[in-house]
């Protein structure tokens, strides 16, 4: 070391793994801002990223724990990595503000058209064939005898958000998805006064609108399905049950 380098200056290797790292972070920001990886996904392994990005699994390394520590990513269970969901006590508190309060579920549900009328409009505009093609095996294991009808419901939104090709609304979705769980599963129920063949019609009139690249005609009947569903409510009239 030369007389005139700091004692704690980092070494030229150490200098060139941190700007290989800075690299690979912003490399892996950018698939999240694209969606490419969305809030909850598993990320490949760093032996896997370090062959795909051709640098050191140290860099790989180093530029996860920088994109931890800027809460982008965190420790999965059972190891590995996985895109931050920004759920967890926001989510839990909103759940419990609709189960205890029917006003409050209301809202929940006028706030849903106006965001789901936008994801099935921009679904329309940018899905691509195979985002779409989703959606449309999921509406059509809808009327399979034994089906899971609540899992499939959601499924079919998740899809539709996926077509919609919004990192953002993606991780908005994610914020409040168990609450919205939980919703669906409602919709399914034995205490919800539901139509099940109309729910389907709904929903097959929403994927073809996408499919056919009508925008404003699948955000309409987007509108119209979820107003039908604040209409049940109103015909319960007892808030949200809590928990599975």
């Amino acid at each position: 070391m030369s007389e005139d380098t700091p004692d704690n200056a980092p070494a030229p290797l150490a200098k060139a793994t941190l700007r290989i790292s800075d690299g690979v972070a912003k490399r892996i920001l950018n698939r999240i801002a694209q969606g490419e990886l969305i809030p909850g996904q598993r990320l490949p392994s760093e032996r896997q990223l370090a062959q795909e990005l051709d640098v050191s699994r140290v860099s790989v390394r180093t530029a996860l724990q920088t994109l931890k520590a800027q809460g982008f990513l965190s420790s999965a269970r059972g190891g590995g990595t996985r895109v931050v969901s920004s759920a967890g006590g926001m989510d839990d508190a909103l759940t419990k503000m609709v189960s205890v309060k029917l006003d409050n579920l209301y809202d929940l549900a006028e706030i849903r058209i106006q965001i789901e009328t936008w994801a099935a409009r921009r679904a329309a505009e940018r899905g691509n064939p195979e985002q779409i093609a989703a959606i449309g095996q999921i509406v059509s294991s809808m009327t399979k005898p034994g089906v899971d009808r609540s899992s499939n419901d959601m499924d079919f939104h998740l899809a539709i958000a996926r077509a919609a090709s919004s990192p953002v609304y993606m991780h908005i979705l994610t914020t409040i998805r168990e609450i919205l769980h939980h919703m669906v599963k409602l919709h399914h129920s034995a205490v919800f006064p539901i139509d099940e063949t109309l729910m389907h019609h709904h929903h097959r009139a929403i994927f073809e609108a996408i499919a056919q690249r009508q925008p404003h005609v699948a955000a309409e009947t987007m509108r119209v399905h979820l107003k039908w569903l604040i209409d049940r409510y109103r015909e319960i009239g007892t808030p949200l049950v809590s928990g599975p």
